[in-house]
């Protein structure tokens, strides 16, 4: 056999076995399917500790995040504080106040197991800003869920959930 034979079958075999190596590591991800599993349902806000919200949205905020399994979400904060009360057309200023600590967005999920975050890719959103949202997320005992901003300039905001039954 010649040398230049050899070297052709040597790289053959070198392209088969990184082609098969790729499919076997493929085959072992988890699809967004089964990793959105833990995910899907209703959960409602049990708390949201740190970050510099609280005079926004007050001590207590309300909230409840849906997951569904075929990737979509939407989430919704109520502030615990005084809100305006008006008739008629309401002032830009009392518009503002009544939105004020108020989340409200939804849109669809992808979940990185391996950094272990979940991204809301917003499509409707109350507020302006950025479109995907990155959070840590830990589970406990598949009923509670914590998720933590990913990104942020101030002190950490850790929201926890608790899966509605």
């Amino acid at each position: 056999m010649s040398k230049r034979v050899a070297f052709v079958i040597g790289v053959v075999l070198a392209l088969i076995l990184v082609t098969a190596s790729r499919g076997i590591e493929a085959g072992q991800a988890k699809s967004q399917a089964e990793l959105r599993k833990p995910f899907v349902g209703t959960w409602r806000l049990l708390s949201i500790e740190g970050g510099n919200n609280q005079a926004n949205r007050g001590a207590k905020p309300t909230g409840l995040i849906m997951y569904d399994a075929q990737g979509y979400m939407a989430v919704q904060i109520l502030p615990d504080r005084p809100r305006p009360k008006w008739t008629g057309t309401p002032t830009p200023e009392q518009a503002l106040d009544a939105i004020r600590g108020y989340t409200a967005y939804f849109g669809t999920y992808t979940i990185d197991e391996k950094a272990g975050t979940v991204t809301h890719h917003r499509q409707g959103m109350l507020d302006g800003g950025v479109v995907d949202f990155v959070r840590k997320f830990e589970l406990a005992a598949g009923d509670r869920i914590t998720l933590t901003p990913v990104g942020g300039t101030g002190p950490a905001t850790h929201l926890t959930w608790q899966r509605v039954k």
